[in-house]
């Protein structure tokens, strides 16, 4: 009777004490978050239990789910791992506008120093990394993009397809903007002389990017002993290049170009290997934006025949008023054509998601008015999946309706400055969205002048099994020349 006494108060003091030590860490917590209360977490208790309505969901919905039952600012915490996610406009301020000393990618992109090598991007460190993006930024101004209209122009003639035939229109894409990266970026050397050696080293590197090399991008399997050694050859023939124009004092309009004129701010230039590695970082982070939103603007109006016709009509006002030409400043005039791009990007982002890591607390408030404080040390996650489908900032944002970008509804503009991230934002706006855009256009704008389309295979899903998101399988298409 005394053993059985003693284990129950045993076992009601140990839940006593663990409840105390459970208020006082969080008290703890409290404190050190300026006050505010933490954001409720989602524990692995919790997803155990949640285990049954979340598995047979697909990444946007597992969000969303968690999203109408937690709220805008959740916490998932996993085996000492704290993930905060902060969703819809009113909680994205410091996600996107923060200081890099206060939150940035952290080591959460160390995987790509293999990949694009140890001189650039996330090999160096944040001063030198955002005067690297700086000489991004000079390449693309706008007053530069001019120059990469007539070269795209060149490439978007669609010369191997017959009058009428059957291709499959998402690699025909891939094929197309690597052949426009190559012209554009990289310059004539490698598109004329060099381009399947250049287009093969190339996927080595993006087949090397895989959940395993993500966590362990050193270790020695197959396919990271590969990418190793396309990096090593593509800084090898991207270097002889550079030290080619060097010596004959040869200067071309490519960007190329740009990365190898640009200066730090002391004063000294590029090395070979610091072009080497931004060239290809580059082509890396803009061939599957682009590649992957021309394949879905494609899927999107060739389901919708009411916003086909839309952008067909447009574009022939626009072909008169240009006397059949496609120039620069008829594509700045195709508010139609980029509203349905646009719209084809916010329901299938590049990127689902992005992430920072907080280097120091800071505090959020929801458009309920309810103040969360977030420690230093969490990742933090903005969705952009949900970001881009919140229903109080877009209309039925289920359906494709690019009308909502439109002088009538500017649906994004009302939902506040984060409400379309697709291209990321404030401080983290890419560099590259209108380059993107501009070659989007080039390509649909001569699609729709010159073939009659029409989508034989089902609309395509989206693979979520791929670190980068892409439409599954084959997009089949018929056309006819005009």
């Amino acid at each position: 009777m005394d053993m059985t006494s003693s284990a129950v108060w045993f076992t009601v003091a140990l839940v006593l004490i663990t409840l105390i030590l459970r208020i006082i860490k969080r008290k703890i917590a409290v404190a050190s978050t300026s006050g505010k209360p933490l954001p409720p977490v989602v524990n692995c208790f919790a997803l155990l239990r949640l285990w049954p309505s979340l598995c047979s969901k697909d990444l946007p919905s597992k969000i969303n789910f968690l999203y109408n039952k937690y709220g805008s600012v959740f916490t998932i915490s996993l085996f000492g791992n704290h993930v905060t996610l902060l969703i819809g406009p009113q909680v994205s301020t410091h996600f996107f506008q923060g200081l890099d000393s206060d939150i940035s990618h952290g080591n959460l992109l160390e995987f790509t120093v293999p990949m694009f090598g140890r001189e650039v991007a996330y090999g160096v460190d944040i001063a030198t990394r955002n005067e690297q993006a700086r000489f991004y930024v000079d390449a693309f101004r706008q007053s530069k993009l001019r120059r990469h209209f007539d070269p795209m122009l060149q490439e978007v003639e669609f010369s191997k397809w017959d009058k009428e035939g059957i291709v499959d229109l998402k690699h025909e894409f891939e094929e197309l903007l690597m052949l426009i990266s190559s012209r554009c970026l990289l310059g004539k050397e490698i598109r004329e002389k060099m381009f399947d050696e250049f287009y093969t080293l190339f996927r080595d590197i993006e087949n090397g990017v895989n959940l395993t090399s993500v966590f362990f991008p050193y270790i020695p399997t197959p396919a990271n002993r590969r990418r190793d050694k396309a990096h090593a050859k593509l800084v090898e023939l991207l270097s002889e290049i550079v030290r080619s124009r060097k010596s004959s004092s040869r200067v071309e309009e490519d960007v190329l170009q740009k990365l190898m004129d640009s200066k730090y701010k002391d004063g000294h230039s590029t090395t070979e290997t610091e072009v080497a590695g931004l060239i290809i970082g580059l082509i890396f982070g803009g061939k599957h934006t682009s590649s992957h939103a021309t394949t879905w603007t494609g899927a999107c109006l060739l389901s919708h025949a009411k916003f086909l016709t839309s952008a067909f009509e447009e574009q022939k006002e626009i072909m008169m008023k240009y006397k059949g030409k496609i120039e620069y400043d008829a594509l700045l005039e195709m508010d139609t054509l980029h509203s349905c791009i646009k719209e084809a990007l916010r329901m299938n982002p590049p990127a689902p998601m992005l992430l920072r890591k907080a280097h120091k607390n800071f505090t959020v408030r929801t458009k309920e008015g309810q103040e969360y404080g977030i420690p230093k040390g969490h990742t933090i996650a903005s969705p952009i999946v949900q970001n881009n489908n919140m229903p109080d900032v877009y209309k039925d944002p289920h359906l494709y309706d690019p009308d909502r970008f439109g002088p009538a509804r500017q649906e994004d503009v009302l939902g506040g400055k984060f409400s379309f991230t697709s291209f990321g934002g404030g401080r983290h706006l890419c560099v590259g969205e209108a380059y993107a855009y501009t070659q989007i256009k080039i390509i649909w704008s001569h699609l729709l002048n010159n073939f009659d389309l029409k989508l034989l295979s089902p609309y395509p899903k989206t693979d979520w099994n791929k670190l980068i998101p892409e439409p599954q399988g084959s997009m089949i298409v018929s056309y006819k020349r005009r």
